[in-house]
């Protein structure tokens, strides 16, 4: 049921992502990253209202960290594989 869920209403341009010193165009990119492999690792029948609210998460939790503009590929897999996985944590009820 993810397919019910647009990834492209999510991801970012480096217009959006405020002043990082230059490196804007990395921290869109690494923001599209966590917003891709999120959708990516997500169970096929994820209920989409689920999907939605972790990918909302996505700008929540990183906007204003400094490790966006430095995260790697591997980090980002497991943070995103970590949300999945305790996702009842984050979720609202």
């Amino acid at each position: 049921m993810k397919e019910f869920v647009v990834i492209h209403d999510y991801l970012v341009s480096e217009a959006v992502v405020g002043d990082w010193d230059g490196q804007e165009e990395l921290v869109a990119e690494n923001l599209n990253e966590i917003y891709h492999t999120l959708y990516d690792y997500a169970e096929e029948d994820i209920e989409p209202e689920v999907l939605s609210e972790l990918l909302a998460l996505v700008w929540e939790n990183w906007i204003g960290q400094d490790a966006l503009a430095e995260i790697e590929s591997s980090d980002i897999s497991d943070w995103c594989q970590n949300l999945l996985a305790n996702r009842d944590q984050y979720l609202t009820e």
